[in-house]
């Protein structure tokens, strides 16, 4: 346990240069397929990249990345690898009926054991999918994992829009740098080509024009995530050349575009001289 006022030990990662937490205030709004496909189109980018999933009591990365077999942790190599991701998962570990009755301790635990232990090798982006709201798995990954920035979704309706803000001042209040907001599920393109705003329009916008964070964009609603997401075949893979896709490449460039102008803002940094 932490004394009171003392700051956690980040914990160290040689071979990472970015980590990158991919949140939500709440359930429901496409964080892990944000966090899977953003994962993807960074490796289509031409980077190495690992996709981390940190909902113990959840875990969806096995599911969409097509892995169904529950694996020895003492006689199989992590973390595994599909589509050119490596990837870790409690998933892998647990049949997918288990419920992980555990307290804060246990997660944390376990979090820290696929942080440190785990051999990600050289990667230029280590993608994390946090669970939803800010419990005790966020602040364990906030507050040891070195992490690079985070990434916000939200859905345009005003009860995601909540939320969101109160992830995004999580990430604040432990001094871990927003990215941006991205809106997901922010419209339909009808087969008549029109674009409909099923689910209101603009709220993602509006967050982080007052919250004064960059817009990382939209992301379209198309009924092919739900079924590449089920079969384990996300449709930044399956479907490269999908306008979704496309949508995907322009959110791992802006925030790859973030992740640079941090990493400058930082070495530009005076040095104090004592």
């Amino acid at each position: 346990m932490q004394p009171h006022g003392a700051v956690p030990q980040k914990v160290a990662m040689p071979g990472v240069k970015h980590v990158v937490a991919v949140a939500s205030g709440k359930g429901g709004v496409g964080k892990s397929t944000v966090a899977t496909n953003l994962a993807l189109a960074l490796q289509m980018l031409g980077r190495k990249v690992g996709l981390l999933d940190a909902d113990i009591y959840g875990p969806s990365i096995p599911i969409m990345m097509g892995i169904s077999e529950v694996f020895d942790p003492n006689t199989t190599a992590f973390p595994l690898e599909r589509y050119g991701l490596k990837l870790m998962s409690m998933g892998f570990w647990v049949k997918p009926e288990t419920a992980m009755i555990w307290r804060g301790p246990m997660v944390h635990k376990y979090l820290t054991v696929f942080l440190t232990q785990i051999p990600w090798g050289e990667l230029d982006y280590l993608v994390i999918d946090l669970p939803p709201g800010t419990g005790d798995a966020q602040l364990t990954l906030t507050q040891t994992a070195p992490l690079s920035g985070a990434v916000i979704v939200t859905t345009p309706q005003d009860v995601s829009l909540i939320d969101a803000r109160k992830g995004l001042e999580m990430f604040r209040q432990v001094r871990v740098p927003v990215l941006g907001i991205v809106e997901n599920m922010s419209y339909f393109v009808g087969e008549d080509g029109k674009r409909y705003n099923i689910f209101r329009h603009g709220g993602g916008t509006k967050l982080a024009q007052e919250a004064g964070v960059p817009f990382l964009g939209e992301l379209p609603i198309d009924p092919r995530v739900a079924e590449c997401g089920d079969t384990g075949d996300p449709i930044v893979h399956k479907y490269p050349d999908s306008p979704i896709a496309k949508s995907y490449l322009s959110l791992a460039g802006m925030v790859s575009e973030q992740i640079g102008k941090q990493t400058e803002a930082t070495a530009e940094l005076p040095t104090l001289q004592l």
